[in-house]
C-alpha cells in the first residue's frame, strides 16, 4: 500500500516484490539481464508503491549530467522538429534529458556563454550537432562531451554522423523533373558552403549529366521561405525561363511559389516545382508540393542511438547513411507543348 506520507525507496519495493534492493535496480537500469518473471514481480511493485528513479542521485554516481544537447541553426525552422522528437524519444527512455540550443541565437565564440560555454562535460553528456556552418575548433578540446553530427556536418570535425541521403534525393528529383519532358531546369540552391547544398548540387549535376544536358544554372537561396520567395524575381529575370525548378528544401520551394503565384505563373501549368525535406507544410500549400521525403524522426532517433553507443564505445568517424525517396504531389506536371 502506499504511504501518503513517506517517500517511497527502493528497499520498500524490493520488500514488497520479494527481491533484493540489487535486482530492483537491475531491472529499472537493465530489464534484458533479468527474467520476465522477476520484472513483472518488480514493476508490479513500483507500480503499488509510487517509487520514483532519483535522477539527480543516479547521475551523481555515475557521474553524468542526465543531459544531451542539440545544435539547431535555426528553431522556428519547422524542419527540426520531427528530429529532435525522435532524439528526446530516444534519450528520455534512457532517462536523459533533451536541451536545445539555437545556435543562430548565440555566440559560438563567447568563453562565458554561448556555445563555447554549454560544450563542456560539466554541462551535458553529449552533443548532437545539425549546424554544418560551425566551426569546428569549438569541439576540438578535452572537456568537450562526445559529438554526433546529424542532417548537416563539419567538414574536418571526426567522429558519428547520420545523414539522409541528399544526393540521391536531388538525382530523383531531377530525374522525375526530366522524364515529364522538362530540360530547362533551375537549381534554387541553399547557401553554397552548406554541406547540403554541396551534396544536393552533386546530385543535381549527376541527372543531367546522365541525360547529356548541360549543368543547371542556380540561384543561391537561405532555406528560408522569404529566400524562396525572393528567388521568384529571378527566376523571372532569366533571359530564357526554366520550365521547373528543383529547391534544395520545402522552405524555399513554398515561397517561390507564392512569389511566382503574386506574379501570375502559375505551378505546375507554368513552371514545376520539387522541393526537399517533405515538411508537414508541403502537402497541405495551395498548390501540395512534390518533395523528398527523408524520415526525420526516425533520423532523430538513430542520432541518439549512435551517441549513446558513442559515450560507451567510441567510433571515430562511423557513418550511416539513411534511404530518402520521392512523392509526388501536385506542383510537378508534364511540360506543356509550345
Amino acid at each position: 500500500m502506499k504511504d501518503p506520507v513517506a517517500t517511497p525507496r527502493i528497499h520498500d519495493v524490493a520488500r514488497l516484490a520479494g527481491v533484493s534492493p540489487a535486482t530492483v535496480s537491475r531491472v529499472l537500469s537493465n530489464p534484458s539481464i533479468v527474467s520476465e518473471r522477476t520484472r513483472a514481480a518488480v514493476e508490479k511493485a513500483v507500480e503499488e508503491t509510487g517509487y520514483t528513479i532519483n535522477l539527480t542521485a543516479r547521475n551523481l554516481r555515475q557521474q553524468q549530467v542526465g543531459a544531451v544537447l542539440a545544435l539547431v541553426p535555426n528553431l522556428a525552422n519547422p524542419f527540426f522538429s520531427e528530429i529532435l522528437a525522435g532524439i528526446s524519444e530516444t534519450l528520455r527512455a534512457e532517462g536523459l534529458s533533451l536541451l536545445v540550443l539555437d545556435t543562430r541565437q548565440t555566440d559560438p565564440g563567447a568563453a562565458g556563454r554561448g556555445l563555447q560555454a554549454y560544450l563542456n562535460r560539466s554541462r551535458a553528456d553529449g552533443v548532437i550537432v545539425l549546424d554544418g556552418s560551425l566551426d569546428r575548433s569549438l569541439f576540438e578540446h578535452a572537456a568537450c562531451p562526445p559529438v554526433v553530427q546529424a542532417c548537416e556536418w563539419i567538414d574536418g570535425l571526426h567522429g558519428p554522423r547520420v545523414l539522409a541521403d541528399n544526393q540521391t534525393g536531388a538525382r530523383l528529383a531531377v530525374e522525375h523533373l526530366l522524364a515529364l519532358g522538362h530540360k530547362r531546369i533551375l537549381h534554387l540552391t541553399g547557401p553554397a558552403s552548406n554541406s547540403l547544398s554541396v551534396s544536393r548540387a552533386a546530385g543535381v549535376a549527376e541527372a543531367l549529366e546522365t541525360a547529356g544536358l548541360p549543368p543547371a544554372p542556380r540561384i543561391e537561396g537561405a532555406f528560408s521561405l522569404g529566400s524562396g520567395h525572393a528567388a521568384s524575381a529571378g527566376v523571372l529575370s532569366l533571359p530564357e525561363r526554366p520550365t521547373a525548378v528543383f529547391c534544395d528544401n520545402d522552405e524555399m520551394a513554398i515561397g517561390l511559389m507564392a512569389g511566382l503565384r503574386a506574379a501570375k505563373i502559375r505551378t505546375p501549368e507554368d513552371i514545376s516545382i520539387v522541393g526537399f525535406d517533405n515538411i508537414e507544410m508541403s502537402a497541405y500549400v495551395s498548390v501540395p508540393l512534390t518533395t523528398v521525403r527523408q524520415k526525420r524522426a526516425h533520423l532523430g532517433r538513430r542520432a541518439a542511438e549512435m551517441l549513446l553507443a558513442h559515450r560507451e564505445t567510441p567510433s571515430p568517424d562511423t557513418e550511416i547513411i539513411l534511404p530518402v525517396e520521392l512523392v509526388i504531389r501536385d506542383s510537378t506536371a508534364a511540360l506543356r507543348a509550345g
